[in-house]
């Protein structure tokens, strides 16, 4: 690799080395960068932490690339790749140019990333001609994806792919086109608005958890900085030129030093013991660790890796692969980590041991007596969690009472939701639940291209419309003539994601805590399925004088789950006012995405307070829903015991909605009764 000429900085982009205050995320990036062969990097954080500004100053920093000139897809001039569409190659020739990094919109087509094949000379002339994907212009370089976890499935897809190939591929009507697609993955996403992926999840080598600094003084740094830079761009990036030259060399001398560096026995033994404790899924933890722990190694100038490279792997390689509930938040316990390091690190012999006595702490373990363990609040832990544990024998029924104002009642194991297809009503958002009108999916049909809309043509159909024109085109030779208009486009069907919006009943009415504890686990239990499906979800709860927008409509789920189990149950039954919110709600959600369709999933007894005036307010907005035609599911919550006024059922009728008695349906059977319902 040729050394960094000292010539003027590239751009007047924020540099890297003036980022403050996010440390990790510059050493993951940094490591990434040495090593390619780690996998990417995956930053998770809140808006405004500075995400997106790293990641695109990267690019000053790094080594340029050698390419062959004229090739669209980089090849390495040392290695052509023999395949390469624009090959065969001349091996001496070479050219230089800067380090790439390329950004894929989370709104591009397929074609857009992958490339495409142009249909018209394919037909008239017999020639493939392929134009360049993004996936292509990334090759050897930084792939970029802001806001990642909002990225469509079917390119998710194709992401997958190409990790784990190497090669992007293009089939498409009979003729294939394919070439290298070798990048550093970089991903940036707010935890708030939905997880990734698992199987995507799994291809970033690393992960990094950023968050602005709570310390004024940094906060204070942090703001001098963009206000200069903003000022005087320029003289901003030439304060800076000198460390970020320096920062260039030291990647480059570790590029350098990494074939060279010691990966031992011990520390390979090291890795895997590290990982078991853990309960990674699978061996892309252990490789991808070793990777990073060697890249540190040549980061700090070692040919051995030593623990401090262990340690500083394990931190930015593990806490996504941990093996966790759909709802928990990632992350890495810092105490189990340094446990596992010292479990697998081999004791060192200490000539200052009393042979006889062990270790001092005043007993043979070291640990201090009995007493001193007492005395810590052992026992009396041991109480409390004994207290705690204790629960009423569940054979005896009693007769049920109201929820104590502000008592939280936890949901039990949910259950998984059975899949079931459902008729579509229209095109939708592509997702995983309900038969739709997609972009991506089996081919159902063909229709015109309006104007210059792109999409994949339909072969089949192209030919046949400009099939009866070619004597009137004059066309007498092989091929065929065709025009625009002729182009026809797939029409394909695939599958949908849902608006999935619980009106959730938390006043005193909803009676003992086990019965709520049973309506959060069907919750919860629905909640999973969506996680599943891709769905997104919305939380609208009421109690006391006023409903609540507790999570406006969401793609992260994770984030209900943890609305919902901290709900409160006690006072007042507003049900009107819940219904209205969630129709607000609704509203909202239907003018930001009018392609996704909605399901309202009411959760009450009926009960609302202020007697028969205040129900006969919430009966009109049902009706006044349910003449919007919204899809929607109730769940009674009245108690099975005593008299029943079967008031939920009444509001079913007004709003056109399936109804359900909690006591007669368990979580899963709610979850494939509201699929079901989905077909309405």
């Amino acid at each position: 690799m040729r050394p960094v000429s000292p010539e003027a900085p590239r751009s007047t982009g924020f540099p890297f080395t003036a980022v403050v205050g996010m440390e990790d995320l510059q050493l993951a990036l940094i490591l990434a960068a040495i090593s390619p062969a780690i996998g990417g990097v995956l930053i998770r954080g809140e808006k405004g932490t500075a995400k997106s500004t790293a990641v695109r100053a990267l690019t000053e920093i790094l080594p340029p690339v050698d390419v062959v000139p004229g090739c669209r897809f980089s090849c390495d001039p040392d290695h052509p790749d023999p395949a390469c569409p624009d090959g065969p190659h001349q091996e001496s020739a070479t050219m230089t140019r800067p380090a790439r990094l390329v950004e894929l919109p989370v709104g591009a087509t397929e074609d857009r990333v992958l490339g495409s094949l142009h249909l018209e000379k394919a037909l008239a002339e017999g020639i493939t001609a392929y134009e360049p994907g993004l996936l292509a212009a990334a090759h050897r370089g930084l792939l970029y994806v802001d806001e990642v976890n909002l990225l469509h499935d079917h390119l998710v897809d194709v992401l997958l792919d190409a990790a784990a190939m190497g090669r992007a591929t293009v089939e498409r009507d009979g003729v294939s086109v394919t070439h290298p697609a070798r990048f550093v993955l970089v991903g940036t996403m707010n935890p708030e608005e939905g997880e990734l992926r698992p199987q995507l999840l799994d291809r970033f080598g690393l992960t990094v958890d950023v968050a602005a600094s709570r310390d004024p003084a940094i906060r204070v740094e942090v703001m001098r900085a963009r206000l200069t830079y903003e000022a005087d761009p320029l003289s901003f990036v030439v304060r800076y030129d000198g460390a970020q030259r320096e920062l260039a060399e030291r990647i480059i001398k570790a590029r350098d030093l990494l074939s060279e560096v010691i990966l031992t026995d011990a520390a390979l033994r090291q890795i895997a013991e590290i990982c078991a404790s853990f309960d990674v899924d699978g061996m892309r933890a252990d490789l991808v660790t070793a990777r990073t722990a060697v890249a540190h190694a040549a980061w700090s100038g070692r040919t051995v890796v030593e623990v401090e490279d262990v340690r500083a792997a394990a931190k930015l390689a593990l806490p996504h692969r941990k093996r966790r509930n759909p709802f928990d938040a990632p992350g890495l316990d810092d105490e189990q980590l340094e446990q596992a390091i010292t479990d697998s690190t081999p004791p060192e012999p200490d000539p200052d041991d009393d042979p006889d006595g062990g270790p001092d702490g005043g007993g043979p373990d070291g640990g201090g007596s009995p007493d001193d363990v007492q005395n810590d609040g052992g026992q009396d832990d041991s109480g409390e969690r004994a207290e705690d544990s204790r629960e009423p024998n569940e054979n005896v029924e009693s007769a049920p009472g109201p929820a104590p104002s502000g008592q939280v009642a936890g949901s039990s194991e949910p259950y998984k939701a059975r899949l079931l297809s459902v008729q579509a009503a229209g095109a939708g958002v592509a997702g995983r639940r309900s038969r739709a009108l997609t972009e991506v999916g089996r081919v159902v049909g063909d229709r015109a291209r309006v104007g210059r809309e792109s999409g994949r043509p339909h072969l089949l159909a192209t030919i046949r419309s400009a099939a009866p024109h070619q004597h009137a085109r004059g066309r007498s030779g092989p091929g065929l003539a065709v025009r625009t208009s002729d182009v026809r486009l797939a029409v394909r069907e695939g599958r949908e994601g849902n608006l999935v919006l619980f009106c959730v009943d938390a006043s005193g009415s909803m009676g003992t805590k086990k019965r709520m504890g049973e309506v959060k686990t069907a919750i919860v239990s629905l909640l999973l399925d969506a996680y599943q499906r891709r769905d997104t979800v919305g939380l609208v709860t009421f109690a006391g004088a006023d409903a609540t927008v507790a999570l406006p409509p969401t793609g992260s789920v994770e984030t209900a789950v943890r609305r919902l189990e901290s709900l409160p149950t006690g006072g007042r039954t507003p049900l009107a006012e819940g219904l209205l919110q969630a129709s607000e709600v609704l509203r909202i959600a239907a003018i930001r995405d009018p392609r996704r369709r909605p399901l309202l999933v009411l959760v009450t007894d009926g009960r609302a307070t202020s007697g028969d005036k205040a129900f006969a307010r919430a009966r009109q907005a049902a009706g006044w829903i349910g003449q919007q035609g919204i899809a929607s599911v109730v769940v009674d919550c009245e108690p099975r015991r005593g008299v029943r006024l079967g008031l939920a059922a009444e509001l079913a009728a007004d709003l056109g909605a399936e109804y359900l008695d909690l006591g007669e349906v368990a979580a899963g059977n709610l979850v494939r009764a509201v699929t079901d319902r989905r077909a309405a």
